[in-house]
C-alpha cells in the first residue's frame, strides 16, 4: 500500500508541477478556442492541461517501475507498457485536437486504433464470468471487439460529461478510488497477481485528476481539453479491462461452504462486469441521451448542444459549484454503493444506506435554490454568503435593476455577481482578452410565482 501512495503522490505532484508551466504554453501557443454557445464560461481559457497529466501518468509508472514490489507488475505482465502506447496516440490526438480542432469521426477512429494497439500488446479481455453459466472463453476477435468497444465508450463518455469545471477530473477520480479499493482487494486479499496492473493503473488515474484539479475548479484557469479528457477516459478503461476476466474463481476457493453462501461469495467475481458500468454510469447516461436527443431532432450523434445532464442542472437554477458538487454525489454512490455490495452482498443495510442517500440526492435536486442562511445572532461567525442580505434604497432605476439582478444571482447560490470581461481587455496575462479564469454565464432562471 505504501508503494501504491507513493506513486500516487508522485503522479500528484508531477502534475500539479507541470500544469502552471502548460498553462503558459497553451497561451503562447494559442490553444484558446472562441467561447462556442454550448460553453458556460465567459472568458478565453486555455487547455492543453492532459499535456501535464500525460507526463504525470510518465512520472508515475517511471516510479512504480522502480519500486521493490511494483517492479514485478512490469516483469510478469506487459500491460503497463501497453496502457503507456495506447496513452500516448490518444493523448497526441488529443492535443491536435485541442489546438486545430479535428474533426469527429478522425477521433473516434485515433480511439479504436488507441485500443487495438493496446490488445496487441496484451491488455484485452480474455474471458468473462456470466452467472449461472461460469467462465466464458472468449475468441481473439471476441476479445478485440469487446475491449476496443469499451475503450470508445469510456472515452467518450468522460469526454462527454466535460463541461464544467472540475466535473470530469472530480468524477473519474471518485471512480478510481472506488476501482482502486476493489482492485487492491482482490490482490491483497485473494493473492490474485493478475489484479496487479488494474490497482496501479487505478492509483496513476487519480493522481492524475488529484494534481490537476487544483487548477481547474471553479473559477477554472486551465480547461484540461481532449487531450486530457479522452487520456484519463482510456486509463479509466484500461484498468476495467485489465481485471475483467483474471479473476479465478478456484484461486479464490469460493466454492466452499452451501450453495447459498456460494452464491454470495461469488460476488467480486461477477462485480468486474458491473463496476465498469457503475464507475462510468452518470457520464454512460450522459452519452446515451445526448445520442438518443440528437438522433431524434435528425442532428448527427456528434453534433454539440446544451443539453448535457450539468447544462440541465444549470438550467433550473443551480449555481455552477453546487452542480459539479451534485454529480459528484450521484458518482460516489454509485461507484461506493457498488463497492459496498461487492463486499458483502448480503447485508440489508448497504441497501437501505444507497436508498437513504438516493433520497438526500433527489432532494438536494429539488431545491436549486435553497441557499442556508445563518440567524441574525450568528452572522457575524460565518462567511457572508450565509448571512442575510439587507436590503438597499434604490435612487435610481439603474440602481434597483442592479439590485434586483444581484438578488436573483444570490437567490439562485451563486457566491457573488459576475460581471463578464470581453475578449479584448487584458488580465494581467499579458495576453489580450485572457486572465486565465472562466465564470458561470447567462442561464435560464426558474420563474418566481
Amino acid at each position: 500500500m505504501r508503494e501504491y501512495l507513493l506513486t500516487l503522490c508522485v503522479t500528484a505532484a508531477v502534475t500539479y508541477l507541470l500544469t502552471g508551466p502548460v498553462r503558459k504554453f497553451a497561451i503562447v501557443a494559442g490553444a484558446m478556442p472562441e467561447i462556442r454557445a454550448r460553453d458556460v464560461h465567459r472568458e478565453p481559457t486555455p487547455r492543453l492541461g492532459g499535456i501535464a497529466m500525460f507526463f504525470g501518468l510518465c512520472a508515475g509508472l517511471l516510479v512504480a517501475d522502480h519500486l521493490a514490489n511494483l517492479n514485478q507488475v512490469f516483469e510478469k505482465s506487459n500491460e503497463p507498457r501497453a496502457l503507456l502506447s495506447g496513452a500516448a496516440l490518444i493523448w497526441l490526438i488529443g492535443v491536435l485536437d485541442d489546438k486545430f480542432e479535428i474533426d469527429a469521426l478522425i477521433k473516434l477512429g485515433a480511439q479504436m486504433i488507441a485500443a487495438g494497439v493496446m490488445v496487441m500488446q496484451g491488455l484485452t479481455i480474455l474471458w468473462l464470468p456470466i452467472p449461472g453459466v461460469g467462465t466464458v472463453a472468449l475468441t481473439q476477435w471476441q476479445g478485440t471487439l469487446l475491449t476496443v468497444a469499451l475503450v470508445v465508450i469510456t472515452i467518450n463518455a468522460v469526454n462527454f460529461v466535460d463541461g464544467l469545471d472540475g466535473l470530469a477530473a472530480g468524477m473519474v477520480c471518485i471512480a478510481s478510488a472506488a476501482f482502486f479499493m476493489y482492485a487492491y482487494r482482490i490482490w491483497y486479499s485473494y493473492g490474485i497477481e493478475a489484479a496487479a496492473p488494474a490497482t496501479l493503473f487505478a492509483a496513476v488515474l487519480m493522481g492524475m485528476c488529484v494534481g490537476f484539479l487544483p487548477h481547474n475548479m471553479h473559477p477554472a484557469r486551465i480547461f484540461m481539453g481532449d487531450s486530457g479528457s479522452m487520456l484519463i477516459g482510456l486509463v479509466l478503461a484500461a484498468g476495467a479491462i485489465s481485471v475483467t476476466g483474471q479473476v479465478d474463481p478456484d484461486v479464490m476457493k469460493l466454492f466452499s461452504g452451501s450453495e447459498r453462501n456460494a452464491v454470495h461469495q461469488m460476488v467480486p467475481v461477477y462485480i468486474p462486469l458491473l463496476m465498469p458500468l457503475t464507475i462510468i454510469a452518470i457520464p454512460a447516461a450522459d452519452l446515451i441521451l445526448a445520442i438518443v436527443r440528437r438522433t431524434w431532432r435528425g442532428q448527427s450523434p456528434f453534433a454539440a448542444d446544451r443539453g448535457h445532464l450539468h447544462h440541465r442542472l444549470l438550467e433550473i437554477g443551480h449555481s455552477h459549484s453546487r452542480a459539479v458538487l451534485i454529480m459528484y454525489f450521484w458518482s460516489a454512490l454509485i461507484a461506493f454503493g457498488a463497492l459496498a455490495y461487492s463486499v458483502n452482498s448480503a447485508s440489508m443495510w448497504i441497501v437501505l444506506g444507497v436508498v437513504g442517500l438516493s433520497a438526500v440526492g433527489l432532494v438536494l435536486l429539488l431545491l436549486p435554490r435553497f441557499t442556508p442562511r445563518a440567524p441574525r445572532w450568528a452572522e457575524a461567525f460565518v462567511p457572508p454568503r450565509y448571512r442575510r442580505r439587507r436590503a438597499a434604497p434604490a435612487p435610481g432605476a439603474a440602481e434597483g435593476a442592479g439590485s434586483a439582478e444581484d438578488a436573483a444571482s444570490a437567490e439562485a447560490g451563486d457566491d457573488e455577481p459576475r460581471t463578464p470581461v470581453p475578449v479584448g481587455v487584458s488580465g494581467g496575462s499579458g495576453v489580450p482578452g485572457v486572465n486565465g479564469a472562466t465564470a458561470l454565464g447567462a442561464r435560464s432562471r426558474v420563474p418566481r410565482g
